[in-house]
């Protein structure tokens, strides 16, 4: 098949979120299996001289690099591109870029669409009311118009089958690679950290990402383990200013590669603190390198690690608090935790599972046409 992806930034991955990380691993394991994938990428994030990537075809469009407009003026152009070149599938990503899929039903009816719903975005609070309208009117193509909608975690399924019961909706999870365990090297030459020494969090650094509560809540606690903030973000500075300059507290910005494995693989804990989320890739990577996970309990995280994993009240400051001063005295919940959560991603969380469940998706959804 021929396969179009349209909605992400771009691959492959440099600084992106969950969003681009999924779109390169799905498209790199399409081409592995024979299909034609095109995936549509921004010039202000994919060199617009790379045309082709493992294989899968790159054709980068521009965009009005705005806030409001970077994405959906992308997204316009891409269905434009897509609607004069011969497809078998149309896949949109995130509930913004699928605000367009009427345009790509009106000029190509016989050509199926597929959705796939990464999160709620319009909880971000650094969206205004026009934007968060617009993208619950993006969630409303997603599960409508899509011949089918595939939401990452199964509490996104519950709101669109609640909200959209008409939908043909199915839950496939994002996927994880599970890489080996790194020693500390590079991570101990730049900031001096060694095995199990900081607390980590990895995540853009944004409003609904609560890294204000960790903050918060290391600042009230005694322990000689640093904490490390891994990422970039519009709240970058506030954060920082929120650190007040504790030596401690250390800002990496956004890492990836041999760096990103190191500090995923010598951290004595993983600390999740979202408001909201879809379903949390940094999560999942910090279970597969075998990382004990704490997370606010909001259903997105507790669907991922489950009846038993530890978890806090979300933006509540003194519960993560008590949390944290319980699992640093806590090394045998600690090591049964990192067992449980590493044994789930590896059981629940696999690329070629995924894939082959999409691609039979794709293969249903062409069939009808």
């Amino acid at each position: 098949m021929k396969i179009a992806l349209i909605g992400q930034k771009g691959i492959p991955v440099t600084h992106g979120g969950g969003v681009e990380k999924h779109v390169e691993n799905l498209a790199v394991r399409l081409v592995e299996l024979g299909h034609e994938v095109i995936v549509y990428t921004r010039h202000s994030y994919t060199d617009k001289r790379l045309k082709e990537y493992k294989g899968v075809k790159l054709v980068g469009l521009p965009s009005v690099p705005t806030k409001n407009l970077d994405a959906i003026s992308h997204t316009f152009l891409a269905v434009i591109a897509v609607i004069f070149r011969k497809v078998d599938v149309v896949h949109f990503h995130s509930i913004g870029p699928s605000s367009l899929i009427w345009l790509v039903k009106l000029f190509k009816p016989h050509t199926p669409v597929v959705a796939t719903f990464h999160s709620q975005c319009y909880h971000n609070q650094k969206w205004g009311l026009f934007a968060k309208n617009y993208l619950r009117f993006g969630e409303y193509m997603c599960s409508r118009k899509a011949d089918t909608v595939i939401t990452v975690s199964k509490s996104l399924l519950d709101h669109v089958l609640k909200k959209y019961p008409q939908a043909h909706a199915r839950y496939i999870p994002n996927g994880v690679n599970v890489l080996p365990q790194l020693s500390a090297q590079e991570i101990t030459d730049k900031w001096g950290l060694t095995k199990d020494s900081y607390i980590l969090n990895v995540g853009r650094l944004v409003a609904n990402k609560g890294v204000e509560y960790l903050i918060n809540a290391y600042h009230q606690i005694k322990t000689d383990k640093k904490l490390v903030i891994v990422g970039d973000g519009v709240m970058e500075a506030d954060l920082k200013g929120l650190a007040d300059n504790d030596p401690n507290i250390i800002f990496t910005g956004n890492q990836n590669g041999q760096i990103l494995g190191e500090l995923f693989s010598n951290a004595y804990l993983f600390v999740q603190p979202s408001e909201s989320e879809g379903l949390s890739l940094a999560l999942l990577e910090a279970m597969s390198y075998q990382n004990p996970c704490l997370v606010s309990d909001i259903p997105a995280n507790c669907e991922v690690v489950g009846l038993d994993g530890l978890t806090f009240k979300n933006m509540d400051t003194a519960n993560l608090k008590t949390k944290l001063e319980e699992l640093l005295t806590s090394p045998d919940k600690l090591k049964a935790n990192k067992e449980e959560m590493y044994n789930k991603v590896v059981q629940e969380y696999d690329w070629t599972k995924i894939v082959n469940s999409i691609v039979d998706i794709y293969t249903q959804a062409k069939a009808k046409k």
